[in-house]
């Protein structure tokens, strides 16, 4: 008797003890299901954070012509900028561009954009994956350190030289966007992320409304100047940095524990080479221990991400061109236009990704790339400003709403110790096709005309686009 009694009680103690695990285990998945006020404030963080950080990476934009013109009379003959120089005439001859200063400053700034978008592309999966062992907190603030130096070296760069290593360095240290979107995956469950992803793309709609803006206004000021007028800009730029970096320093908490942290970066030269190789970086090499399926549907969306970022990036480039020979705008209605854009896309996703419900992704991606086929259309053959901005508001939505949703979709696959190394190639892609884009779309711009340039880039779009439909026919997400 006193053996059942025992065995009675054992048995219920064990029925206790798995509905206390089954109770704890809701609580958990509740949890996932419903983010907490701790986690829609980091999602606030972030944003502030992203805003701070594109304004001050911004802001050079509509200086970029003076700076070339202060440079050019201010460097040595023999130096960098010369060399620079030849190099952009010889490819300005090559690609029958005319020979005015105006179109001078916009390949020149072409390269160096082309520049700074290849050095993304070599750090932005390595810095990732740094942050999935080390954590989130440490590599973002030593990132934001980074173009924090790089601002206060453009302060100081009174020679080509010294500007084109500022450059180098902000290139290099610019991981925060792909970091956000790993912060974003942490605290976010998946049908939740769309929300996060869509912030994000806000906080750039923003970033590149006001930041150029602020820089245009320098640039009136500039004018006027005499000597190093870039210092102020320059400081005012490093003020943005050293206040984020402040912001995120007192307010950001890490966001992936360290029992969740992968072990290491990784283990030999074998493995660090994928994280810089353009073909491994396709295949998403460094990712290890995924399903054969999940591998191939990351492959796929990488692939989708680049070519429609080649295509759309290289005719976003153009742009000034084609608006200028056909509308003669001038720089100031040009940056009219880039606010209009601006605009739309934060109508765009505060209004309508942010709602977008789980699972509709790749519904919105598609629906974004094929409204942006008749707006190349259009734009390859109107020379009317009404219909010209017409275009731009498709053009608006497509930029609001395909790369948000397919960041979203890449940041389901993986475990909790990849997002950092998923994302940071992700990125990476996104660089490269930056690179490479505004390369092509000028040489077949001025070699065969706008209206080629434009058709072209339209008929191409459908590539990634069936690749889209097809991924969007497996309901991934």
């Amino acid at each position: 008797m006193a053996d059942t009694e025992v065995k009675k009680r054992q048995q219920m103690a064990q029925t206790n003890n798995n509905l206390d695990g089954h109770i704890c285990d809701s609580h958990h998945e509740e949890k996932k299901t419903n983010p907490t006020k701790g986690d829609n404030r980091v999602l606030y963080v972030v944003f502030i954070s992203l805003v701070l950080d594109l304004l001050a990476f911004t802001l050079i934009l509509p200086l970029l012509p003076s700076l070339l013109d202060y440079y050019g009379t201010h460097d040595d003959k023999d130096g960098l900028y010369s060399t620079l120089k030849n190099s952009v005439d010889g490819f300005r001859q090559l690609v029958g561009a005319p020979d005015t200063p105006r179109w001078n400053s916009v390949l020149f700034g072409g390269l160096i954009g082309s520049l700074f978008s290849l050095l993304q592309f070599m750090a932005s999966p390595v810095i990732g994956a740094t942050s999935d062992v080390y954590g989130r907190r440490p590599v973002l603030l030593l990132s934001l350190v980074g173009v924090a130096i790089s601002h206060a070296l453009w302060a100081v760069s009174h020679n080509f030289t010294l500007f084109v290593v500022a450059r180098i360095i902000g290139g290099i240290s610019k991981g925060n966007v792909s970091l956000s979107t790993a912060i974003i995956a942490d605290v976010l469950p998946k049908e939740k992320r769309g929300k996060g992803m869509a912030i994000i793309g806000i906080a750039f709609s923003v970033g590149f409304v006001f930041g150029p803006l602020i820089g245009a206004i320098f640039s009136q000021w500039a004018r006027a100047q005499e000597g190093s007028f870039y210092v102020v800009p320059a400081l005012f730029a490093l003020a943005l940095s050293i206040a984020d970096i402040i912001f995120i320093f007192f307010f950001f908490k890490e966001t992936l524990p360290a029992e969740k942290r992968a072990g290491s970066v990784s283990t030999g030269w074998e493995s660090s080479s994928h994280l810089i190789s353009p073909v491994s970086l396709f295949k998403f090499s460094s990712v290890k221990n995924m399903s054969q399926k999940d591998m191939k549907n990351t492959q796929r969306v990488g692939l989708i991400y680049f070519v429609y970022l080649l295509l759309f990036s290289g005719l976003e480039f153009t742009l000034t061109f084609l608006t200028h020979n056909r509308l003669n705008y001038d720089s100031m209605q040009q940056g009219k236009m880039f606010f209009f854009i601006g605009t739309v896309m934060v109508i765009v996703q505060g209004g309508y990704v942010r709602r977008v419900m789980s699972g509709k992704e790749l519904k919105i991606a598609t629906q974004g790339m094929s409204i942006l086929i008749p707006a190349f259309v259009i734009m390859a053959f109107t020379w009317s400003a009404s219909l010209i901005y017409l275009a731009l508001v498709l053009f608006s939505f497509a930029s609001a709403t395909v790369v948000p949703c397919l960041t979203t979709v890449m940041s389901n696959f993986g475990g909790e110790d990849q997002k950092g190394v998923i994302m940071g190639i992700f990125r990476s892609l996104g660089a490269l096709a930056r690179a490479i884009g505004p390369i092509m779309s000028s040489i077949m711009y001025w070699s065969c005309g706008p209206e080629v340039c434009y058709t072209v880039g339209s008929v191409l779009l459908i590539v990634p686009l069936a690749l889209m439909i097809q991924l969007k026919s497996q309901k991934i997400n």
